[in-house]
């Protein structure tokens, strides 16, 4: 099976899903990401006067995170960092297009559309209109994940609100997850911030309660064909 994750920065790879893309390698699937964004610029006032060489490092950083999953393959495009709203989304759409095609996979993960950052709702769109089940499209299963201080954020003000319906079981995998965020340490905060160690074991232990196991990480099922 071949499994395409798209995220808008990186570290939402791993914040969105990373127990799920360590367990699918292991089981055998060809797993690949791409990451439209080039994380941040947006600290800056204007994107021109941000420092090249952090973008650099984050790219960097996503390269030996994908290497630590097994990821067969990492696609970055450089879209402008919480900035997608400057892009036409036509040309996302065909950015996420062209990824599709590449990789023709079965299986497709991505943001939920009713995320505070405009970033993740703007890629969630994308994905989901460049997945549209045409004939001929191979994307059988479409599923989007919530990404801990943006979805969460929203304080079920925006529309549509995330309610996970699918969930897979990570507790072989958690410890790899934390590695693997621990490697963008620009990106981990201290607790009680959501995107420590210690908030991420509590979302996973939550979800994990909902369905009667330890740890997973819960997606909302946007399409399924069988």
């Amino acid at each position: 099976m071949n499994v395409l994750v798209v995220a808008a920065h990186p570290d939402d790879e791993v914040l969105g899903c990373g127990g799920t893309i360590a367990r699918l390698v292991e089981e055998g699937h060809d797993v690949y990401i791409g990451i439209l964004g080039e994380g941040s610029t947006s600290r800056e006032q204007k994107r021109e006067d941000a420092d090249l060489s952090l973008v650099e490092e984050l790219g960097a950083c996503s390269q030996r995170v994908a290497r630590l999953l097994g990821a067969r393959d990492l696609f970055m495009y450089g879209l402008p960092d919480n900035r997608f709203d400057s892009v036409p989304l036509l040309d996302v759409v065909k950015i996420v297009e062209e990824l599709i095609s590449a990789v023709q996979p079965d299986v497709v993960y991505t943001h939920h559309v009713g995320d505070l950052n405009i970033d993740h709702s703007i890629l969630g769109r994308a994905v989901i209109t460049a997945t549209r089940p045409l004939p001929g499209c191979h994307v059988k299963e479409l599923y989007s994940f919530e990404i801990p201080s943006s979805t969460e954020w929203t304080f079920q003000r925006l529309e549509p609100i995330f309610r996970p319906n699918w969930f897979l079981v990570i507790r072989s995998y958690f410890d790899a997850k934390v590695k693997e965020l621990s490697m963008y340490e620009g990106e981990v905060r201290p607790f009680p911030h959501p995107r420590s160690p210690e908030a991420l074991q509590a979302i996973a232990r939550r979800w994990g309660s909902v369905v009667g196991v330890e740890y997973a990480e819960a997606f909302e099922l946007i399409r399924s064909i069988r």
